[in-house]
C-alpha cells in the first residue's frame, strides 16, 4: 500500500471514529429525553413502576457519559484534532455533561413521584407540573435536535424558549406556596412538588447549555455568560465587539 492510500485509509477511520462519537451522543440525548418523558408521566399518574424504571435507567446514562468521554480522550491522544475537529470533541465532552446532569435531575423527578404516589392527589392532578415538564422535554429534544443538525436556528430558538419555562416554573412555585399558606396539611405534598419542579427547571438550564455548544461548535464563539440577543446575532454571523476589550 502507498502512502497515499494509507493517508486515504487514516483519514477514513477516524472520520468513522467521529461519526460513531456524533452517533453515540445522539443515542445518550435520546434516552436522556425518555428519561425526562418517563419521570414526569410517572409523577402526573403516580406510576411507581415507571419511576423505578426511571431511577434504574439513570446508571445506563451514566455509563454513557463514561463511555463516550474515553472515546474523545482517545482520538485526542491519537489523531490530536485541530480547529473545527477540536471544537466538535470539546462541545461533546461538555454535551455530554450536561446530559448526564439531565439525567440526575429525572431521576430526583422519579424519586418526588415515589413519595407523591403515596399521598392525597391535589385536585388539578398535578396538571401543572406535567404542563411543565411536557415543556422541558421539548427543550431536551429540541437541544439533541440541533446538535444533530448541527442547526444554529434550532439552538437560540430553543435557548430563548428556556426563558418560558423559567417563568412557567415561578408561576407553579407560587401556587404550591399557596397551597402551603392556606392549608398545612399540604406542606410535604407541596415540598415534594417544589423539588421536582426545580429539577425540571435545572433540566431547562442543562437544555440551553446544549444549545450553547451547538453555537460554539458551528460559529466557534464561546456564547456562555451573553445576552440571548448577542448569540442570535453570533448565529447569523454578524460581529458581536467584546465589551470587555473596550
Amino acid at each position: 500500500m502507498d502512502q497515499s492510500s494509507l493517508g486515504g485509509h487514516y483519514l477514513e477511520k477516524y472520520n468513522e471514529e467521529l461519526e460513531t462519537l456524533r452517533l453515540r451522543v445522539l443515542n445518550m440525548g435520546a434516552l436522556v429525553e425518555q428519561q425526562v418523558a418517563n419521570a414526569v408521566k410517572a409523577l402526573a399518574t403516580a406510576d411507581t413502576a415507571l419511576a423505578d424504571e426511571v431511577i434504574q435507567e439513570d446508571v445506563r446514562v451514566n455509563s454513557l457519559e463514561v463511555v463516550i468521554d474515553e472515546h474523545c480522550s482517545e482520538i485526542l491522544a491519537r489523531h490530536q484534532p485541530a480547529a473545527s475537529d477540536l471544537r466538535f470533541i470539546l462541545a461533546i465532552i461538555k454535551t455530554i455533561t450536561d446530559l448526564e446532569r439531565i439525567g440526575d435531575q429525572a431521576e430526583k423527578v422519579a424519586r418526588m413521584a415515589l413519595h407523591l404516589a403515596e399521598k392525597d392527589r391535589p385536585r388539578n392532578q398535578y396538571n401543572d407540573v406535567k404542563a411543565l415538564g411536557d415543556k422541558v422535554t421539548q427543550l431536551v429534544h429540541n437541544a439533541v435536535d440541533a446538535f444533530a443538525r448541527l442547526d444554529v436556528d434550532t439552538a437560540v430558538a430553543t435557548a430563548r424558549e428556556d426563558i418560558n419555562v423559567d417563568r412557567d416554573y415561578e408561576a407553579v412555585m407560587r401556587q404550591h406556596i399557596t397551597f402551603m399558606m392556606e392549608d398545612p396539611r399540604t406542606i410535604s405534598r407541596a415540598l415534594d412538588v417544589v423539588w421536582a419542579i426545580r429539577a425540571l427547571e435545572r433540566v431547562g438550564d442543562h437544555a440551553r447549555n446544549m444549545c450553547e455548544y451547538v453555537i460554539y461548535l458551528v460559529k466557534g464563539k464561546d456564547v456562555r455568560h451573553i445576552s440571548l440577543d448577542e448569540m442570535e446575532r453570533i448565529a447569523r454571523g454578524e460581529d458581536v465587539k467584546d465589551k470587555n476589550a473596550e
